[in-house]
């Protein structure tokens, strides 16, 4: 397949001009706690992409002042507006956890598709059009790019690669979970194995396969109504302020209903900054699909 679309970015000429926007496409879905330098990077990404047209809302949880208050990220962020796109921040400093937070800007969002980007993620100019392009030809409950490491671009693992396998024809459900054939899909996503499963494809600019997935982290386009219909992120509450896997878990659900799928080539590339949850202890999925607690 091949992304197409028409451009909704602004060029330098009209940032003077007034600001007329269309509804959102998209809603790109931020949350962040406490990272300046990552945070900024991560809209500067955004801020090079010509299609769909998106909005931008960040939930940020940092300690006393807000990322906003930073003169790189309010930077990035007038960038975005006179490019044409809407950014909406939200200073809410206590913390209940991830889940939480991501229900908080799903709640927030009214675009039929919601991307979920995680603020150490820089994306290459023409990946969210990928994305887009991508869920509305599967018509599936979600489509990701998982992010890579570069540094490990010299660290090839072929071992890893070989549960890789391309979706043909339309995705449908899947169960996942641990000890099954599909889990082991999850090396897919290790060091930079998605660099060298594209390298192997050679693929036009442009294209893009659609591919058997157990999850994608950090950059995850979902059907807004198809998340919700699964129940997002409502889990949140029987969770404690620190956990993992909260996306793997609202995945999970997703796959059942309505089929998920990542995509190659990824344009998503990890910043590979320190973990903002070094606890991780408790794993979401674990508490979700207990089912003496599930619903």
């Amino acid at each position: 397949m091949t992304a197409t679309g028409t451009g909704s970015r602004r060029w330098s000429g009209a940032w003077g001009d007034p600001v007329t926007r269309e509804r959102a496409e998209v809603d790109v879905l931020i949350p962040t706690v406490g990272r300046v330098a990552e945070l900024a990077v991560t809209l500067s990404g955004l801020a090079a992409q010509d299609s769909p047209r998106f909005r931008v809302l960040i939930g940020d949880q940092s300690a006393g002042q807000s990322v906003e208050s930073h003169p790189t990220v309010r930077t990035m962020m007038r960038v975005l507006e006179v490019e044409g796109r809407e950014v909406v921040l939200v200073h809410r400093p206590e913390r209940r956890g991830l889940a939480e937070q991501r229900q908080f800007l799903l709640d927030r969002a009214t675009a039929p598709y919601v991307l979920f980007l995680d603020d150490d993620v820089w994306l290459e100019p023409g990946a969210l059009e990928r994305m887009r392009s991508a869920i509305v030809s599967l018509g599936c409950g979600y489509v990701g790019q998982a992010v890579q490491g570069l540094s490990h671009l010299d660290d090839d693992r072929p071992s890893e690669r070989e549960p890789f396998e391309l979706w043909h024809g339309a995705v449908t459900p899947e169960r996942v979970r641990p000890g099954t054939t599909e889990f082991e899909r999850w090396q897919l996503h290790n060091a930079a194995n998605l660099v060298h499963v594209a390298a192997e494809l050679d693929l036009e600019p442009g294209e893009w396969r659609a591919y058997q997935v157990a999850w994608v982290g950090g950059c995850t386009m979902y059907d807004r109504a198809a998340l919700v219909d699964a129940g997002g992120f409502d889990f949140w509450s029987r969770l404690p302020s620190m956990h993992a896997g909260e996306d793997v878990a609202a995945q999970w659900r997703v796959m059942e209903r309505h089929g998920g799928a990542g995509i190659v080539p990824s344009g998503a590339v990890h910043l590979e900054a320190a973990t903002t949850v070094p606890d991780r202890k408790v794993n979401a999925t674990e508490v979700v699909f207990d089912e003496t607690t599930s619903r």
